[in-house]
């Protein structure tokens, strides 16, 4: 879901099959398990110097991962924040599995000062 102050915080929504983008998360299968770890962008704060280790999902487990930043602009230094959910399944699932507990979630939502 994407709201941002320029579209007035109206919901947007975006729902993709198949394999996430590859910048964003690091995939790697093994002997029926999938290992699940995000990539964070280096330019937001805070610094995260210690990160939480990739989690491992079998057959139709999913894990919720966040993470948040704040960003400074170049134009005039205002401050932006953001929050990214990645939501991931593996293997098939029903169309509402996003919508119960996860069976892994992975919280690294920082203070922003």
């Amino acid at each position: 879901m994407l709201m941002d102050e320029a579209h007035e915080f109206e919901p947007s929504e975006s729902f993709r099959d198949g394999q996430p983008d590859r910048s964003g998360v690091l995939l790697k299968e093994n002997d029926g398990r999938l290992r699940v770890e995000l990539v964070v962008t280096p330019w937001g704060m805070p610094r995260r110097w210690r990160r939480p280790p990739a989690v491992w999902l079998g057959l139709g487990e999913w894990v919720r991962w966040q993470v948040n930043y704040r960003f400074v602009g170049s134009c005039g230094g205002d401050w932006s924040y953001r929050l990214d959910t990645l939501n991931l399944a593996f293997g098939a699932t029903s169309v509402d599995v996003f919508m119960g507990n996860p069976t892994r979630f992975v919280d690294e939502r920082g203070l922003l000062r």
